[in-house]
């Protein structure tokens, strides 16, 4: 199955979308999004319900948000 990409419009690159697990102080783990320029292991399908994709202006990479209400 292909993972969810995103294509840069001040680039023209396209974006993978991951999600990893990550530890925080304590015992604490938190899920994290992030784009990348391959698939790789961590490559997800679909975009998580109730973000959105946004591009930055400056640098014109794809980033996650959760959506406005």
């Amino acid at each position: 199955m292909a993972a969810f990409s995103a294509k840069s419009k001040k680039s023209g690159k396209t974006y993978y979308l991951h999600s990893k697990e990550v530890k925080l102080a304590g015992d604490r783990k938190q899920r994290i999004y992030y784009f990348a320029g391959e698939e790789g292991a961590n490559s997800i399908n679909a975009l998580p319900a109730g973000y959105e994709v946004f591009e930055n202006s400056r640098t014109g990479l794809p980033m996650l948000r959760k959506k406005k209400k």
